[in-house]
């Protein structure tokens, strides 16, 4: 009788350590990478924490690394050993990677759910916003940001022109340590055209022309690096005005209550989206998080929490008010016509064919 019941025991035993054993590999933990701050929580909250609660096998881990994810992946892939698996990146950067071999090329309508009224991915995302190896996810823009409490009430800031207007508009700014935006930027004020700033910026002579721009306010530059440096330069009165990415000085402006405005003219507009590094050892667990975070409903949900516009044109219609402040969040969109007048789209071709160069110049221009 005692044998038998200790039998009995063992089997039992043995049933749940297989069960163990099966759910152990079953769990899967998913290393997403992002760029941190408001962003970064839009993206907690609107995809990470509802998927963890329909799958509670997932779990992910979040690693702010988005700004220095192209060296990142490569280091990666040399070294045989990636680590990653989602990572949120720019197109231009996505589309060295891609061309390099070390993030994965998409089939769209394989990957990507169908619009709700049937309509394919590579027809329902935004026009020219899917890449090779690209998910698109936002349209967000670079702005020129300003603390209204540094300038008189009617004498406030408007245009690009003003940023580069020191005598009128005096203070500190702060740029980011890059070129993109900054050049575009530089030549809209010396007054090339928009449509023809990229044109302008192949040749040398307007290479020469974005940096002679720049120079007139270089005395007045301090340099930031990470997304959350400027509105803190900002909220600080270290500058007067700052670039930085549209979504965070909103959240400044609504959450910290933050006394900014945005100069909406000559927006920078870019895509940011995902990419999956290859090598992941996660992939199929990936490709089901993918194709259910950019679904229509779920690409409006994050506009919920960050005033970043959804890529799908389905989405559009459904993004409606803030979660916590209950506000409009239509009218803090940069695709809001409003905001729209005299947008710079980024061109991600430009930006791929002479980014290293551009970057070099750029970099040796701080030092001097």
């Amino acid at each position: 009788m005692k044998l038998t019941k200790l039998k009995v025991i063992g089997a039992g035993a043995a049933v749940s350590l297989l069960a163990i054993g099966a759910y152990a590999q079953d769990a899967v933990q998913l290393t997403v990478v992002s760029w941190g701050g408001a962003y970064s929580e839009s993206q907690q909250r609107a995809y990470l924490d509802p998927y963890m609660e329909e799958h509670s096998n997932i779990r992910f881990v979040n690693d702010d690394g988005s700004a220095n994810a192209l060296a990142s992946l490569r280091a990666q892939s040399q070294a045989n050993n990636v680590t990653w698996d989602l990572v949120d990146m720019l197109p231009s950067d996505a589309q060295l990677a891609c061309d390099e071999g070390i993030i994965m090329p998409i089939d769209a309508d394989e990957w990507l759910a169908p619009a709700p009224d049937g309509t394919a991915a590579s027809e329902d995302f935004l026009p020219g916003s899917i890449g090779e190896c690209f998910i698109p996810q936002i349209v967000y823009s670079t702005v020129i940001g300003y603390n209204t409490e540094m300038f008189d009430e009617g004498a406030e800031p408007q245009t690009i022109d003003d940023f580069f207007n020191v005598e009128d508009f005096p203070g500190q700014r702060a740029i980011q340590d890059r070129p993109a935006g900054n050049l575009e930027w530089a030549l809209y004020a010396d007054g090339v055209p928009i449509d023809e700033i990229y044109e302008t910026l192949e040749t040398p002579e307007g290479v020469e022309r974005a940096f002679a721009k720049l120079d007139t306010i270089k005395s007045n530059l301090i340099f930031w690096t990470e997304g959350a440096q400027g509105p803190q330069l900002l909220a600080d009165k270290e500058v007067a005005f700052a670039t930085s990415y549209n979504g965070r000085l909103f959240a400044a402006a609504i959450d910290e209550e933050q006394p900014f405005e945005i100069i909406w003219d000559g927006q920078l507009v870019e895509w940011d989206g995902w990419v999956v590094p290859e090598g992941t050892r996660n992939l199929e667990a990936v490709k089901e998080f993918i194709f259910w975070a950019t679904d229509t409903q779920r690409l409006a949900d994050q506009a919920k929490y960050i005033s970043y516009g959804p890529a799908r044109a389905s989405s559009a219609p459904l993004v409606g008010q803030h979660e916590d402040k209950g506000i409009d969040m239509a009218p803090h969109m940069p695709t809001n016509p409003d905001n729209y007048e005299t947008p710079i789209v980024l061109n991600n071709d430009f930006w791929t064919d002479y980014g290293d160069e551009l970057r070099e110049r750029y970099a040796n221009w701080m030092l001097q």
